[in-house]
């Protein structure tokens, strides 16, 4: 059986991509802007519990990815945690933009938690990477206020062929829990996939 084992690198280097908030003038810009990571390009007086990824009202298969985020102890509610997305298009293509020099993932999204620990995106599902055989997959990034750190694993579907029942077994065995499983409700589809700090893991087997 061969193991392919997901790196969180790949989300780091694609949130690299990502851009600064539009409303910043290149005379605001911080130093370091080019090379920060892009859970850091945002406004911070803008942020709230729930934010929609571009254009996903036009899409064929929209999605609501909603829940909390706890501390460690699974229990207490963690509020004003960053979390960051990016994910690929309906067709698997991650479609670029670029502005103030820098590339971004034009389909990304932030929000901060409330009191009560709770996020929403609205977002699509995206299609699966053209030039990989891998998953359907959301690439998520989380920020603790408490912490300098930045952590981050992939969302996948519970419904892709390619989550095996092998493949299931060896990413619950490396402690993971990033599988989302959408449920149809009129016109969207909603999945929550509540979050515990320092938990995740960043890695997992494939087969």
């Amino acid at each position: 059986m061969k193991k392919l084992v997901y790196l969180l690198s790949l989300s780091l280097l694609l949130g690299n991509f990502h851009t600064v908030n539009a409303q910043e003038s290149p005379e605001e810009l911080p130093e370091n802007y080019l090379t920060r990571h892009a859970i850091y390009d945002y406004s911070d007086n803008e942020l709230t519990n729930t934010d929609s990824i571009p254009d996903y009202a036009s899409k064929s298969n929209p999605l609501k990815i909603t829940g909390t985020v706890f501390l460690s102890d699974g229990i207490t509610p963690a509020k004003d945690v960053i979390l960051y997305i990016n994910q690929a298009d309906e067709q698997g293509n991650y479609e670029l933009k670029k502005e103030h020099d820098k590339r971004y993932v034009y389909h990304r999204g932030w929000v901060k938690t409330d009191a009560d620990g709770q996020y929403s995106f609205y977002t699509f599902i995206p299609g699966k990477e053209r030039r990989s055989n891998d998953f359907k997959k959301i690439h998520l990034v989380i920020k603790d206020p408490n912490s300098i750190e930045i952590n981050g694993f992939d969302l996948i579907f519970d419904n892709d062929p390619l989550l095996t029942k092998s493949c299931r077994r060896k990413i619950a065995k490396n402690g993971m829990d990033n599988i989302l499983k959408p449920e149809k409700k009129e016109t969207i589809s909603v999945a929550t996939k509540n979050i515990v700090l320092n938990e995740q893991r960043i890695e997992y087997a494939k087969k």
